[in-house]
């Protein structure tokens, strides 16, 4: 019988670093745990992304982020409940520095540093002790929800370019970019980001909305694990975004199967990102998946990732106005009413 494991070749490289497989484990609190990490590896990722370090775990030290915080300050109560809360206890700044130090020492795939936020504040020496922590990378992830009817979309795009500029002067580890889709030029933004130095965009980040108990006329924190349909909106950018920039294009949200693997590297996708697919199936599934990866490529006549990476991006496929407006109404035609 075949040995599928060493005649397809699952190697992938992400933001410069060789990966073993693209199946990545996402920023989670999974990842806070070592014995977890070490599970994970030994299951079969080809790389984990620490948990994020908040920008309300940073000694906030810079006039900027004090400022923002006296006009957060100033929102009703009802308003500040809309914004997210720790609620659950979290490393801090030292621990978080001590836990990248821990997996360096206990793993071999690179680890992936992450920190979460708005605006520069304590950031920028954080990202540059995360680099001297072991960190192989660090990601973005930039928790941002503008509620300032004042502030255009232009400034807040500014925002975000300012912030990738000051990270990457400051450190030579590479950088990725985790994003929303709430943008009204995603392409456009993608390539500011891309100039701005980013090294990676992961697409997309989910925004996590409030809950109203009406009982209780409180609202309240509302987690829904993600399922494979919403791979679909990862799946268009990444293909539109293919060949566009330069930076690797990771997708995250929605994978759950090899086949949501095998859609994401065809879409132009660099990895395939997960969390919510681990925590209902557990740590063990990377295993199945791996194997699953293998068996569909085997059956398909895939030799590599590389082989497939791209194959169905905006710019490979015979009908590129199925990512455009002109398979608006196609869709809307193709259901029947039974």
């Amino acid at each position: 019988m075949i040995d599928l494991a060493k005649t397809i070749d699952l190697t992938t490289t992400y933001l410069g670093l060789k990966l073993k497989n693209p199946l990545v484990a996402s920023a989670s609190p999974m990842c806070e745990d070592l014995g977890n990490i070490r599970r994970m590896e030994d299951a079969g990722a080809g790389a984990v992304v620490l948990p994020s370090l908040f920008e309300e775990q940073i000694e906030l030290e810079s006039d900027e982020l004090d400022r923002f915080l006296t006009e957060s300050a100033a929102l009703s109560p009802e308003a500040v409940t809309h914004l997210p809360e720790l609620t659950r206890r979290v490393p801090g700044p030292d621990g978080y520095l001590e836990h990248i130090r821990e997996c360096k020492q206990a793993i071999r795939i690179p680890v992936i540093a992450n920190l979460n936020g708005s605006s520069r504040g304590g950031w920028l020496g954080y990202a540059r002790q995360m680099q001297q922590a072991g960190a192989d990378a660090l990601e973005l992830n930039i928790y941002y929800i503008p509620t300032d009817p004042k502030l255009n979309g232009e400034q807040v795009e500014q925002k975000y370019i300012d912030l990738v500029k000051a990270v990457k002067a400051e450190v030579q580890i590479p950088v990725a970019i985790k994003l929303s889709p709430y943008f009204s030029s995603m392409a456009n933004m993608a390539a500011k980001l891309d100039g701005a130095g980013a090294d990676g965009l992961v697409l997309f980040n989910r925004f996590y909305q409030p809950d109203y108990d009406l009982e209780a006329l409180e609202v309240v924190p509302n987690l829904i694990l993600s399922n494979s349909h919403e791979i679909l909106l990862r799946l268009h950018w990444i293909a539109v975004l293919y060949g566009q920039v330069k930076a690797d294009l990771a997708l995250t949200g929605g994978v759950h199967t090899a086949t949501d693997v095998v859609k994401a590297m065809m879409a132009g996708g660099k990895v395939a990102m997960m969390t919510s697919a681990l925590l209902k199936r557990g740590i063990k599934y990377l295993d199945t998946l791996a194997t699953e990866l293998l068996i569909w490529m085997g059956e398909h006549e895939y030799d590599s990732i590389k082989q497939m990476q791209g194959s169905m991006s905006r710019n490979a496929v015979p009908q590129p106005s199925a990512f455009e407006r002109a398979n608006y109404m196609k869709v809307l035609g193709s259901y029947a009413m039974r």
